[in-house]
């Protein structure tokens, strides 16, 4: 080979190798960016959570500012910046050459590269380490290698009093934003912002609570509480990191979960009319996909109010509508369902998310802030919208043939720019609100078992619909209403088992669960 084409050749090398260490800087810087921005908008979180819900945030109706701090912050800045450094190396590099009247360009010295090429090596480093211990990259690893599996303890919800229609109740269930019980501790926060609700669901006057309901291991935002509630399971992307990750196409069909039988799938069979109402946009992470295809009839989500004509007041531009006129219209539903039930013997699920207590704080007119930190506030306004609901059903005569849910849908977001970090961080007492109504029954001989987590709720919300389940199982929970637990229920396990078995990856069940398959021979 000619000096020439050498001289070429080594020519193409440095550039290739100029390009791969820009490269390298740009990825680096990304990942160092997200951890950070997760970290600050989330907390910790998790590869499932941010494979099923950080990446399906929208600008509408599903994250409003948070989506540009995405899309600019995780996306355009590292771009922006990797070509600042290339730019000021490039003008450095000119000057000198200028500077020293040279004709050819100088070769940097060998201590500037080395210099350089560890400087580049230390933001790879630190950007890969950042993202890693955020999401817990680490753990998800470990899981897929678990010895454990959720198929052994999966037990799918077999209806034994199908053919007793007149033992079905009528079912609201309600989940609030971000409804942690911890919020109530007077010793720690202003006041008690569920004061409404204990006081329009009163445990003195029959209504039931689980002491002490724990978020699943490995839980922690909306989608995830829906799941776990009302399918018995957590919720895991399908595959691994370079895997599908759910959503997946079946002939041509988006699904979510599609052949696992949830709580809407149940009640669907038992001739149930299910209606699901919240404020924000469906298509936000998935959620008008899961409720497709898990036996939803109707949902009224953020197009809906916007077609329906809701003022313009009573809209947050980056989530939705308040939940002031969600339980307005709430009421005009159930009267709707309520009067259809009576006259069909159909019974009905209505189930209801709000979202004004979600970060960041945003205060509506009808909120009066009376509390040095407006979040607490919020929450009770929040709150006080969920207990008139209540209280209209009840001087409806409602509360007869219909029992209630109401809890949280998760703990409180601990994300470095959220509220309350002194008081929660490392409180070991944290909780989720909840309420329980079972219409018709005595409901002074109902026990409860405390320390219950959300998987458990997919029997007990069936138990309090009258819906009776044999041994009182669905999925990996049991009622909380039964007197025992039985002996191959995953809820018999010891603790540290228990968090074996939904930290695995269970990568079968999962394939099934998501791609069209059944996860059990049973359903009902």
């Amino acid at each position: 080979m000619s000096s020439e084409a050498t001289s070429r050749v080594g020519r193409a090398a440095r550039v290739v190798g100029i390009v791969l260490v820009y490269i390298a800087l740009w990825v680096g810087i990304t990942l160092l960016l997200a951890g950070i921005g997760i970290r600050l908008m989330w907390g910790d979180s998790s590869v499932d959570q941010m494979m099923l819900n950080i990446v399906t945030i929208n600008a509408d109706g599903g994250g409003g500012l948070v989506v540009w701090i995405a899309v600019l912050g995780f996306g355009l800045l590292p771009i922006l910046i990797t070509l600042g450094i290339w730019f000021l190396r490039f003008r450095r590099r000119r000057r000198r050459e200028r500077t020293a009247g040279a004709t050819q360009p100088r070769r940097p010295s060998v201590w500037r590269r080395s210099l350089s090429g560890v400087l580049v090596a230390l933001v790879v480093v630190g950007g890969a380490t950042a993202f890693v211990s955020t999401v817990r990259v680490g753990q998800y690893v470990k899981s897929a290698n678990s010895e454990y599996d959720i198929t052994d303890y999966y037990r799918a919800p077999e209806v034994t009093n199908a053919a007793a229609k007149d033992e079905h109740k009528n079912l609201v269930l309600i989940y609030i934003e971000s409804g942690e019980a911890t919020l109530s501790d007077t010793t720690l926060f202003e006041k008690d912002p569920f004061k409404p609700l204990e006081k329009s669901a009163a445990l003195d006057d029959g209504w039931k609570s689980i002491e002490n309901f724990q978020q699943y291991e490995g839980g922690g935002w909306t989608m995830a509480g829906i799941v776990s509630t009302q399918c018995g399971i957590p919720l895991k992307s399908n595959g691994t990191l370079t895997g599908q990750v759910g959503m997946n196409k079946v002939d041509g069909v988006e699904t979510y979960l599609g052949s696992q039988v949830c709580l809407g799938n149940v009640l669907k069979g038992q001739g149930y009319d299910n209606v699901f109402m919240g404020g924000a946009k469906g298509a936000f992470a998935g959620k008008g996909t899961y409720l497709h295809d898990h036996g939803y009839d109707i949902e009224y989500d953020l197009e809906t109010w916007r077609n329906k004509g809701e003022p313009a007041d009573q809209y947050r531009s980056d989530w939705g509508l308040s939940d002031k006129r969600l339980m307005a219209n709430a009421r005009d539903e159930v009267d709707r369902l309520h009067a259809k039930a009576q006259k069909t013997g159909q019974p009905f699920n209505l189930s209801m998310l709000t979202l004004d207590t979600h970060e960041p704080v945003h205060i509506y007119d009808y909120c009066d802030v009376d509390t040095e930190e407006a979040l607490t506030s919020v929450f009770e306004c929040s709150v006080q919208q969920v207990a008139d609901f209540v209280d209209y059903m009840d001087k409806q005569g409602y509360l007869e043939d219909t029992s209630v849910v109401i809890m949280g849908d998760h703990l409180k977001h601990m994300g470095v720019t959220d509220k309350f970090h002194e008081e929660l961080d490392e409180n070991p007492n944290r909780s989720i609100f909840n309420r329980i109504w079972v219409a018709g029954q005595d409901r002074e001989q109902l026990q409860v078992r405390e320390g219950a987590d959300q998987l458990n709720l997919f029997p007990t919300i069936l138990d309090a619909a009258g819906v009776q389940l044999k041994d009182r199982q669905a999925g990996l929970g049991v009622s909380v209403f039964s007197p025992t637990l039985p002996k191959d229920s995953a809820q018999s396990l010891k603790p540290e088992t228990y968090k074996s078995v939904l930290d695995s990856r269970s990568k079968e069940f999962y394939q099934r669960a998501w791609g069209g398959q059944d996860t059990d021979e049973g359903s009902d």
